[in-house]
């Protein structure tokens, strides 16, 4: 054994960064939230529970990042090369390995600013432990001591083991110290501040990521990536005392105050954190690490990745992903295990007549029978929940109870269990259609057709409802692409009628709607109505006109052509159509229809060619066709017959 003193008067400053701290206290974090962390890698996590702080070293980045309980970032600390270890004293000092330059630093939990740095000389730390009023350190060779409470502060370095151990040690157990390297373990007693050998022997434990003590110093619990458990050891000769089942490549252990065991797992198909309560290794709660980011898988716990508080009712987990990103994860009591419920209601029932809930509560750790829960039924009239009695659990946490609902359309029942110091609060809902009586809704009018422009007054009448009263009318006018538009919307009169005046442009589609109430189901119904076009059509270059045949006749010379002169209701793309007929022994004969478009205001002119038929009478007239070369958005309407004559 060789030692050497050093003044903590020449300590080196290590270079902090120039962030400021930020002021205030920090807040309670939300239960089982994420924050993602700007750091490239991780090498040890420790708790502050006098401040809410959390400390995470990034060894690669040299860094310390200090967050409070939400994960928001308070200060970083950098100009640590290769720090990894930390740990945390009762003194309010947080301990860092600084593996590159070979010391620890201390940072004070309050100002965070560095106290003291310590050199090792040649060693490079790497993990850290306070056990026996020293702080412990190993090394590439071994097993080192600073006691830093002495004036000046002693390095004392053990015999070289050639290996750089884990080291695993508890507050509540200040005498033991025990250090871990694959397949080996040594346990020592530092009560004298010296290390002094208790046992040392073999371990089932390949490839060694972490180990931790239980309060009561009586075993030591190691996650390696083999085998596929976390396997506890006695401290006193290091036999396999029990396991606890996880699954494959144990990589984090963290042991609660109150011998609470987090057991994590670098698990791409399983959860990844498992926890076990005191002196048990039945399961109470696992959590599963969703996706973070843009990543191809959901993110995994990182080595050493997990701590506790020191009231044990919050976790935090270190996770990453596929891209590297990290995040800090805050878990709210998992020492409670988390129940289940579930509700199972019919899928539909009658109104006013009773019907049965059924449904059961369990979870990892059985709730006794006779556990209440609370029963809230939410429907129309009760859109807020209407608390309905209690109910209690049996010996297997199933329940049921029955029920008369008032109120027909969607009725849910929720049933709740408050939290309590072992459970976590839980709830389930299920929910019923329940029937509702029907009502009649007439509206009138339906496919009448009207000229043009005609304000047309619907009526809707609405037969026997509950309570609501309320009918709404929709106007619907074809090809004007903003659907329906509100109308109307009012309590029907006393003989159940409401009525609304509609200016019909175009074809129209009128909706009454009565959207029920809670016992009274939802009704509505349509008018069609046509609306036609505006037609005018007019004859010119004639020379005169004279009533011939009972008509007013337009009379042309034989070189003069007819021109026919249409305006309609204007609409993109429309056509109209021309039929010309002739009258021959006192019947009007068909000469043939066709189409021709009308300009953006609804206007053409056509010229009847010749040679002209001299002493026969000749009649046109245009006409919009609905839905025939154009568009269907007026009801077919024809133009008044127009007639005419050539003579010498």
């Amino acid at each position: 054994m060789r030692t050497r003193s050093i003044s903590s008067a020449t300590a080196l400053a290590v270079l902090f960064s120039s962030a400021a701290l930020v002021a205030g206290t920090a807040g309670s974090a939300a239960a089982d939230s994420a924050r993602v962390l700007n750091v490239k890698s991780v090498g040890d996590v420790v708790v502050d529970d006098a401040r809410q702080r959390v400390f995470v070293s990034d060894p690669r980045s040299g860094k310390i990042v200090v967050t409070d309980y939400t994960g928001r970032v308070v200060k970083t600390l950098s100009g640590l090369p290769g720090v990894h270890g930390l740990e945390r004293s009762a003194a309010g000092q947080v301990y860092a390995a600084v593996g590159d330059t070979g010391r620890i630093v201390s940072v004070d939990t309050g100002t965070l600013t560095q106290t003291a740095s310590y050199d090792l000389g040649a060693e490079r730390p790497h993990d850290l432990a306070v056990a026996g009023g020293k702080l412990w350190f190993s090394h590439a060779g071994g097993l080192g001591s600073l006691d830093v409470t002495a004036a000046e502060p002693v390095v004392v370095l053990t015999a070289a083991t050639g290996s750089q151990p884990l080291l695993g040690a508890d507050p509540a157990a200040p005498d033991v110290l025990v250090t871990a390297t694959n397949n080996a373990a040594t346990v020592y007693d530092v009560s004298t501040g010296t290390a002094v050998e208790r046992t040392r022997g073999s371990i089932d434990a390949g490839n060694v990521r972490e180990i931790d003590v239980t309060p009561d110093g009586r075993r030591v619990v190691v996650a390696s990536g083999a085998p596929y458990e976390h396997v506890a050891y006695s401290t006193t000769d290091l036999s396999r005392a029990t396991s606890y089942r996880t699954t494959h490549y144990p990589n984090a252990v963290a042991i609660a105050p109150d011998g609470t065991v987090a057991a994590g797992v670098d698990g791409m198909y399983s959860p990844d954190v498992y926890v076990f309560p005191k002196g048990h290794t039945k399961l109470v709660r696992s959590y599963e690490f969703p996706n973070t980011g843009h990543s191809s898988s959901s993110d995994l716990l990182l080595p050493g990745g997990l701590a506790w508080t020191s009231d044990s009712r919050r976790l935090f987990a270190l996770s990453t992903n596929s891209l590297g990103t990290v995040s800090l994860r805050t878990f709210d009591n998992p020492t409670r295990s988390l129940p289940k419920v579930t509700v199972s209601a019919p899928s539909s029932a009658t109104r006013a007549k009773q019907l049965t809930v059924t449904g059961k509560v369990s979870a990892t750790l059985a709730l006794p029978a006779g556990t209440p829960l609370t029963v809230t039924r939410t429907d129309a009239e009760s859109p807020g929940g209407k608390r309905l009695a209690s109910v209690k659990t049996t010996s297997s946490g199933s329940f049921s109870f029955k029920d008369t609902p008032p109120s027909g359309g969607k009725v849910t029942y929720r049933v709740a269990y408050a939290a309590s110091s072992t459970h976590a609060a839980a709830a389930g809902s299920d929910s019923v259609s329940v029937s509702r009586s029907a009502t009649t809704l007439k509206l009138d009018k339906n496919k009448n057709v009207y000229a043009h422009g005609t304000s047309v007054k619907f009526t809707a009448t609405l037969g026997k409802t509950y309570k609501n009263r309320t009918v709404k009318l929709y106007s619907d006018p074809a090809g004007d692409g903003r659907g329906r538009v509100l109308v109307k919307t009012g309590r029907v009169a006393s003989n159940g009628k409401i009525s609304a005046t509609v200016k019909l442009g175009r074809d129209t589609t009128v909706t009454a709607v009565y959207d029920g109430d809670s016992r009274t189901s939802g009704k509505s119904t349509k008018s069609w109505v046509g609306s036609k076009v505006k037609i005018s059509t007019k004859l010119t270059n004639h020379y005169k006109t004279a009533r011939l045949n009972g008509a007013t006749t337009h009379y042309y010379k034989a070189s003069k052509d007819p021109y026919v002169k249409t305006a309609m209701t204007a609409y993109p793309g429309r056509q109209h159509r021309l039929q010309l007929q002739v009258r021959v022994q006192g019947h009007w004969q068909e000469l043939g229809t066709e189409y021709f478009p009308t300009g953006s205001y609804g206007e053409s002119s056509v010229r009847l060619l010749g040679p002209h038929e001299l002493g026969y009478q000749f009649r046109v007239r245009a006409s919009y066709i609905n839905g025939a070369h154009g568009d269907n958005v007026h009801s077919t309407t024809h133009g008044a017959w127009k007639y005419f004559i050539h003579t010498r």
